[in-house]
């Protein structure tokens, strides 16, 4: 098993983890089986309970892990379903080692960062890199954050567990160009590297991100003062899209670089010497799908407005998975979309009508998203929102609490059900008609205790949702306590929603749409999880080929 281990260097936000997948994008396409990790030093057990204004999305994987955000661009760079165990957490990591000494395992020893912490760590990746080629671990934070060290030390300690010929240190760093001075500066890297070399770990490649141009003397500059190979010294210039990162990094050599230092030729020719493939020195990555999805995603024959009505949208990383898919969904339609983002706050008013023409008067509103979110700010915007795009047949996809909306607008303006809400946001209500379930009543915990994970949806044929899918069965990611209240099933489909996809008792609504508009469809689950950059989600994809047609 061969282990790469991302650092961080300078300030955050670097793209650390567009860097970690990137490099597990060429590696896949060279035939290695990648797992990758996530580490973060916070003290929460998982995201779960973190405002996105602390800490943007939080992602959902198949098994209901709620993670960092990065797993979610690793799963869309290596197209890979990962689990909550990828996501690392100091939290984690000290609830199993208290638990332990709670049970008595380590028999009356001091429990200490050193061995027992680091230990720890050490036992959750390697258990990760279990049936794998390369696991590829990404440290979060910076290098100096007193967060990280035991993390730090512990994949100090790999080298020495698993052999010199198994790890491979990448530090990201930044390059700053200073535009007065015409300079691109080393300082702080070089300040980075020694801070990580104070720590016992020398990088064997250093990547540098950078607006410009490095140019050889700033090459041979790092490679002196970081003690780095002047072939490991790596450009990570800014990209005109993500995508584009993994064919920059394999244009300089950091593909070939890792095969050579972790000497994966070997791993490739036990797979395939006694097979028909043609094996030479160097393994050659099939790139070009992910060449021709970029190439259509940096020039778009089309283009679309999509405005996404959300909460939290003065931060964009709180609807990272969202942003992405529609990327997707406009790399196979040849088309670039224009999100127009539009606080819901902002059409909590009589005159949401007139601020919304206002926006389709101005050749931005081809489309609507309303995702997800918690508590009741910006709730009624949401469902004016919808009850616009319902009523001018403007194409239209609700997320999670969208979803909720739709329903709540629906049976109030069509059904006559004038008071209707859901007891999350007026618990006295006459008709609610999006309720908890029994057994989200009286829980204590919020952390880890919602639905979550993927769930199986049972479709109606002849409906729009079994077109686009193509599947009468299908599973999506969720992570809601609420639901649309099954006593209300009924009154609603007399009056014309469409339940198009039950849970498989049939108690449960999992999809809504209307026969009698262009495109108006919800979802309970996240379906911008399980999108993919090859892979666009069904529902993201009908979104923008009905958006095109209004354009």
């Amino acid at each position: 098993m061969k282990y790469i281990f991302i650092t961080g260097g300078v300030v955050s936000s670097l793209g650390k983890g567009i860097t970690a997948s990137s490099i597990g994008r060429l590696l896949k396409a060279r035939d290695f089986k990648i797992n990758m990790v996530k580490i973060d030093p916070y003290l929460q057990i998982d995201a779960g309970t973190m405002s996105p204004y602390e800490h943007g999305e939080v992602f959902v994987t198949d098994d209901g892990g709620e993670t960092d955000l990065d797993l979610g661009n690793y799963e869309r760079f290596i197209d890979v379903s990962l689990r909550a165990d990828n996501n690392i957490t100091t939290g984690k990591i000290y609830k199993t080692v208290l638990e332990k000494e709670r049970r008595g395992d380590y028999l009356g020893k001091t429990v200490q960062v050193i061995p027992h912490i680091t230990d720890e760590i050490k036992r959750r990746i390697k258990n990760l890199g279990e049936n794998y080629d390369i696991t590829i671990v990404e440290i979060g934070g910076t290098v100096g954050d007193i967060e990280s060290l035991p993390f730090l030390e512990a994949i100090r300690q790999f080298k020495k567990d698993v052999g010199k010929d198994n790890v491979l240190y990448v530090h990201v760093s930044l390059l700053p160009y200073i535009k007065t001075a015409g300079e691109v500066k080393t300082k702080p890297t070089q300040h980075s590297i020694k801070e990580l070399r104070g720590i016992g770990i020398q990088p064997d490649i250093l990547v540098g991100r950078t607006e410009v141009p490095i140019g050889e003397k700033i090459r041979e500059k790092l490679a002196l003062f970081c003690d780095v190979e002047k072939d490991a010294v790596i450009e990570a210039r800014d990209a005109k899209t993500i995508y584009e990162v993994p064919l920059n990094l394999e244009k300089e050599g950091i593909g070939n670089l890792i095969v050579e230092k972790l000497k994966l030729m070997e791993i490739y020719h036990k797979k395939y010497d006694d097979s028909n493939k043609n094996i030479k020195e160097t393994i050659k990555p099939d790139l070009s799908q992910w060449r021709s999805m970029v190439d259509r995603i940096i020039n778009p024959l089309n283009e679309v407005n999509i405005a996404i009505i959300g909460k939290y949208v003065i931060l964009r990383d709180a609807y990272m998975s969202i942003i992405e898919a529609l990327v997707h969904a406009g790399a196979k339609n040849d088309t670039k979309v224009n999100i127009k983002w539009i606080g819901s706050e902002e059409l909590d008013t009589k005159n949401y009508n007139e601020i919304l023409d206002n926006y389709r008067e101005n050749e931005v509103l081809d489309g609507i998203l309303v995702p997800g979110g918690f508590g009741e700010r910006g709730v009624n915007g949401k469902i004016n929102a919808i009850k616009y795009a319902r009523e001018n047949k403007i194409p239209f996809l609700g997320i999670c609490l969208g979803m909720q909306c739709a329903v709540i607008e629906y049976a109030r303006n069509v059904c006559n059900l004038k008071e209707a809400h859901s007891t999350e946001f007026h618990e006295d209500t006459p008709h609610p008609v999006v309720d908890l379930l029994p057994d989200q009543v009286n829980l204590k915990e919020k952390g880890g205790t919602m639905r979550l994970g993927a769930y199986p949806a049972i479709l109606k044929e002849d409906t729009l949702a079994y077109s686009l899918y193509g599947s009468k069965k299908v599973y999506e990611r969720h992570r809601h306590r609420y639901e649309v209240n099954p006593k209300y099933h009924n009154i609603l489909e007399s009056n014309g929603l469409i339940i198009s996809g039950f849970s498989p008792d049939g108690k449960l609504a999992e999809l809504i749409e209307l026969s009698d508009h262009p495109y108006f469809i919800a979802t309970q689950g996240h379906p911008e999880f399980k999108s993919r950059p090859n892979k666009p989600h069904p529902l993201f994809d009908g979104l923008v080929k009905e958006a095109l047609k209004k354009n």
